[in-house]
């Protein structure tokens, strides 16, 4: 331990802390744009200045390491004019379009403004305008909000391990973006959406399909009917000021029915359906000893990332869609035949804590009801939105019932918003249809609350099922370089690629601001998977092939799982997305360059 003082009072911090460690000992408050706990310490945006005893300039304190003996002064009139300078600067690069930006209210570069009494700006002088790249059906850049706090670098390369961003050009054209400055659809950019997350100025955001649904509420002809995730009903509640992990299910119900939405039905329902299809898959995989391990296929995210860098595991992914898909080729083919509408009149919506499932739901290949299985796509924060425009409060409205048929769901369904959820839901109905017995209180508790682990499930004394469970696409990686050089031997493998806690801290869940944001994260997704486990505890059916109207779809519709018919509308194929090595595309670029500069000569 090292003694410092700040402003006068003495704190001991250990050796190695930073000074802002040191402030924040003593709950001073020293303002800060680019730093973010636990994630991102470059020391870039000079907001956190502070007087250090000894040193000739102003020092950035997130990054400036203490010693003991230290004298450090945070509020003096000449640091406090030098941290608005730096706020100044910023904003006359910055667009003013704060009212209507995507990170309004929520805007960290808006707060500190705030904070700092900033009315005019002293610097005038050219702006970057960057075009803005919208072209992905699950994100929007905006680069002329980008201040290079570098965040979205952190978290793409040091958590998810994809490394779309870095910073491009130098100087006052330096900018945050994808190499060469390219569109994220020209990138293997995964769309998980945990740059929206970290980002504090909007530079990032999802896109908003909330105008296509109020557009389908408001159309007679249309029969509209919405899904909502698993996640959505442990985080909804926070956007209205509820404990975060709330399990709010049928307010949520109450408020979906208010909004104007003709059948609000379980998502989880899919999900059940799902591991009825997954686990038959997996059974016959055991059986032949082909294509093991079995991956999950839930996640979009970690679909196309498993196609952009390890295209020789698709073979291994599981063929079934993902329970929002499998839900909306299911509404508009036997929820239409059951309940005599035109599929051509049903407008399906789903809810989900995740961008990635607006690029799942324009896939080519997601339309085997004839037509778009699912039409649009809702995060958590544009559903909170929708119910906060017609004046609703989550909180005090009362409980209510998800509608028939596609509206019930096991415990198995309901797990599968939490890491290792997938999985356990589908070992509770394979255990059983092999053995012939419960899988009493199996709860993969170890697998559960780590980043990656694994765990072996005895059937009987000569057979068992190795899992392996992966929280992000960067723990995803170690799992794989494992399989692939023959160090596991695994059977069955789930991978969520949002980090933490799988869909409940996906990037459509609510955004908080701050330096803390990461690490609020982190700690909150925890409840809300606390939360899911509390709902399947209180299901009286906890097994998928149990669920009656599972049951009723087979009798009655699909015939049996994994049969013709499922084959059909329930599973699917994927692509190779690994067209360039990176030698390749850097030498196309080049000669792209070389082509545009004998041009120009």
């Amino acid at each position: 331990m090292v003694s410092v003082t700040v402003d006068g009072q003495e704190v001991e911090v250990e050796e190695g802390a930073t000074v802002l460690d040191a402030a924040e000992k003593l709950d001073i408050d020293i303002p800060t744009l680019c730093y973010l706990e636990d994630l991102n310490e470059p020391g870039s945006c000079r907001v956190c200045l502070v007087e250090i005893e000894g040193e000739e300039n102003y020092q950035p304190s997130c990054v400036y390491n203490v010693t003991d003996g230290l004298e450090v002064r945070t509020n003096t009139p000449g640091v406090i004019e030098a941290r608005k300078k730096m706020i100044e600067l910023l904003l006359s690069d910055h667009p003013f379009d704060c009212l209507t930006c995507a990170a309004n209210q929520n805007c960290e570069l808006q707060s500190i403004a705030k904070q700092h009494g900033i009315r005019d700006i002293d610097f005038d002088g050219e702006r970057n305008e960057f075009p803005v790249d919208d072209l992905s059906p699950a994100l929007v850049r905006e680069p002329s909000k980008c201040i290079r706090c570098r965040r979205c670098i952190s978290v793409c390369s040091e958590i998810q391990e994809v490394h779309i961003y870095d910073i491009n050009e130098r100087g006052f054209d330096s900018v945050a973006a994808p190499a060469f400055n390219e569109s994220l659809m020209d990138t293997p950019c995964i769309t998980c959406g945990q740059c929206i997350m970290v980002c504090p100025t909007g530079a990032l955001h999802g896109q908003d399909d909330k105008q296509k649904v109020w557009d389908a509420l408001a159309d007679d002809t249309k029969h509209v009917v919405i899904q909502t995730a698993p996640a959505i009903r442990v985080t909804i509640g926070e956007m209205f000021g509820m404990e975060v992990g709330s399990l709010v299910t049928g307010k949520l119900v109450s408020a979906l029915k208010r909004v104007g939405f003709d059948r609000v039905f379980d998502d989880c329902f899919g999900a059940d359906v799902v591991v009825m299809e997954e686990g038959r898959e997996l059974m016959e995989r055991l059986e032949s000893g082909k294509d093991l391990p079995q991956f999950t296929s839930c996640c979009p995210g970690w679909v196309k990332f498993c196609e952009s860098f390890y295209p020789s595991l698709l073979d291994n992914l599981s063929s079934c869609k993902s329970p929002q898909q499998v839900f909306g080729a299911l509404a508009k083919t036997y929820y239409a035949e059951k309940a005599g509408i035109d599929p051509d009149n049903i407008f399906s919506v789903s809810t989900m804590p995740c961008v990635a499932k607006k690029y799942e739901a324009q896939r080519p290949e997601m339309d085997d009801s004839g037509r778009q299985d699912v039409d649009a796509v809702l995060t958590t924060r544009e559903l909170g939105e929708m119910i906060k425009q017609i004046g609703i409060d989550i909180e005090n409205l009362p409980e209510q019932e998800y509608d028939e048929p596609m509206g019930y769901a096991t415990g198995a369904g309901v797990i599968f918003g939490s890491t290792g959820g997938v999985m356990e839901a589908t070992l509770r109905t394979v255990y059983e249809k092999l053995t012939g017995e419960r899988l009493e209180d199996f709860e993969l508790q170890k697998v559960r609350s780590q980043d990656f682990n694994e765990a072996e499930v005895k059937l009987d004394e000569d057979r068992s099922i190795n899992v392996a469970v992966a929280r992000g696409t960067g723990n995803a990686r170690k799992l794989i370089h494992r399989v692939l050089s023959g160090e596991a031997d695994y059977d069955f493998v789930e991978v969520m690629a949002c980090p933490a806690g799988g869909c409940v801290g996906g990037g459509g869940q609510p955004i908080y601001s701050g330096r803390d944001r990461w690490a609020r994260m982190v700690e909150d997704r925890v409840a809300r998977a606390d939360g899911l486990l509390k709902s399947d505890g209180r299901k009286d059916i906890k097994v998928a092939h149990e669920n009656p109207f599972v049951k009723e779809l087979y009798d009655s519709f699909l015939e049996k799982p994994h049969g013709e018919k499922s084959q059909k509308l329930l599973h699917t194929s994927y692509t190779d997305r690994q067209l360039y090595t990176h030698e390749e595309r850097y030498s196309e670029q080049k000669g792209k360059e070389m082509k545009e500069a004998d041009k120009n000569n």
